[in-house]
């Protein structure tokens, strides 16, 4: 019986952090969920969670967390290179309309929320890639961003 609940127990928390691995919206819990995933039994579905996380994340440090935990589950796997290049294709037109939707004499923090508020996905992505540059990156894109 004690046998069962401890597999309802892991089966529930495998469910969960597959869930918060997979939310597009929050780079910090993909990553926690990817660790705890591979601090969790070695088993298919979690290596598959993690190899999915490690070949396809938008964020760099999440693919690493990944790699990291599929070699720890004994995993032959390489190391993804860091994609160069923007993450989303036509972001700077997206940004451009943000900014326009915005009244003129908008601050940066307005954008910024807005930012967040129409394309959470493009800003956590962002945010992860950046890490402690994306304020700063978000000042200058902002900054660079002309409107006609």
């Amino acid at each position: 019986m004690e046998n069962l609940e401890e597999q309802n127990e892991l089966t529930l928390d495998y469910d969960q952090l597959k869930i918060l691995a997979n939310r597009t919206s929050n780079w910090r819990e993909r990553l926690a969920a990817v660790e705890e995933l591979g601090k969790l039994e070695d088993n298919q579905q979690v290596v598959d969670v993690l190899t999915h996380r490690m070949n396809n994340d938008s964020v760099f440090t999440i693919q690493e967390a990944a790699y990291r935990a599929l070699r720890k589950l004994g995993e032959d796997v390489q190391m993804p290179a860091k994609k160069k290049g923007d993450p989303f294709k036509g972001s700077n037109k997206i940004l451009l309309r943000i900014k326009k939707s915005l009244p003129k004499d908008h601050s940066l923090e307005e954008f910024g929320e807005k930012f967040k508020k129409m394309r959470i996905d493009m800003y956590d992505t962002y945010e992860g890639q950046k890490g402690d540059e994306f304020a700063k990156w978000l000042e200058d894109t902002w900054n660079a961003l002309t409107i006609r």
